[in-house]
């Protein structure tokens, strides 16, 4: 047990746990839907969360802080902020489809176009700082932009300083293809040509939002990915506290995997390779199920010995957009977590 264990220990006090008049956690009853975490960043979060609000109407999204590039970048430079282009992503995601909820996601996305310093600034970052810089409290101000939105579900950064993302790269400079080298800041390592070996977050002890902490204590499923998976996936797992809490949990755990590899950070990898990256950076982490896309998996037999090595099963569902672009289909990504939380969850309170 880490040094931490005394402050999950509390963590988990403070969260209601299963009466003995047949409720679940948090008291709900039978017929409630699951309490379902997703952690991440970028896109690939943002299509999870899009799935998962139209089958649970308990949803927390906990986010990467460790972007430096574009609007959140210069925003992070220049007050110190938290970057907050992943998390406006995320409330953008969890907006609803009705026109409220779409109007506030095309307007917190919006990017001025000009000639001048807000050139490139998206609507919903400036938002979230202003907000920041009135509450002096970072949960309460993401609380307050999704209760304007009507996001369908909350929004958490996984830390509360920001952080910075570094890389042992081999081949980064083409001219030295053996030679291993440091790259810096998530930006960078996003786009590396190379090989990423592994990465690390500054400061390398960051304290975790216990907001995060407790939802992933309390939840009845967490979901890891899809995403950037140095930039996005694996860095939940560099939070001491928050990695803790992923192995403590009485959740069930999905990995959701990418529809195909990045250019630059994955280029290459085939699904179990990702499986492997992950298991280097949190050998003692399990998984109930890898849930990865049909047509993405050409040798079913090698995922499935990497996924035994967390202990999960694999689920293969045909979950991407049919335009034959890397995206998933929200819809179908639904549709395969309702799958997997039905046929692998525990007889929960929701069924």
């Amino acid at each position: 047990m880490t040094a931490r264990t005394p402050r999950l220990s509390r963590l988990r006090r403070l969260t209601p746990g299963r009466g003995e008049d047949g409720a679940g956690r948090s008291g709900r009853r039978r017929g409630a839907t699951p309490k379902v975490v997703a952690l991440g960043g970028g896109q690939g979060l943002s299509a999870s969360l899009a799935a998962l609000r139209r089958i649970t109407g308990d949803l927390t999204a906990v986010v990467t802080v460790a972007d430096d590039g574009g609007s959140s970048g210069r925003l992070r430079e220049e007050l110190g902020v938290l970057p907050p282009g992943d998390l406006r992503k995320a409330l953008a995601a969890l907006c609803g489809d009705d026109d409220w909820g779409q109007t506030w996601a095309r307007v917190i996305q919006h990017r001025f176009q000009s000639e001048g310093d807000l050139h490139g600034h998206a609507v919903g970052n400036l938002l979230i700082v202003a907000l920041w810089e009135q509450l002096g409290d970072p949960v309460q101000a993401l609380d307050l932009v999704g209760k304007l939105l009507g996001a369908q579900g909350r929004v958490l950064p996984m830390s509360a300083v920001p952080l910075e993302l570094q890389a042992l790269v081999r081949g980064h400079d083409p001219a030295r293809p053996e030679d291993v080298d440091t790259v810096r800041g998530q930006a960078t390592v996003a786009l590396t040509p190379g090989e990423v070996l592994s990465v690390q977050v500054v400061p390398s002890d960051p304290p975790a939002v216990p907001e995060a902490v407790a939802a992933v204590l309390d939840a009845d499923w967490v979901v890891l990915g899809p995403g950037s998976w140095f930039s996005s996936v694996i860095p939940h797992l560099l939070v001491p506290e928050l990695l803790e809490a992923l192995m403590e949990t009485k959740a069930r755990r999905v990995l959701s995997l990418n529809l195909a590899p990045q250019p630059g950070e994955t280029e290459g990898f085939s699904p179990q390779r990702h499986l492997e990256v992950l298991a280097r950076h949190a050998p003692k982490l399990a998984l109930d199920v890898v849930l990865a896309d049909e047509a993405a998996v050409p040798d079913r037999e090698s995922l499935s010995d990497a996924a035994k090595r967390f202990g999960a099963a694999v689920e293969l569902a045909p979950v991407a957009r049919q335009d034959g672009s890397p995206k998933h289909d929200p819809e179908l990504l639904a549709a395969a977590y309702d799958r997997i939380f039905r046929m692998h969850g525990r007889i929960g309170p929701w069924r």
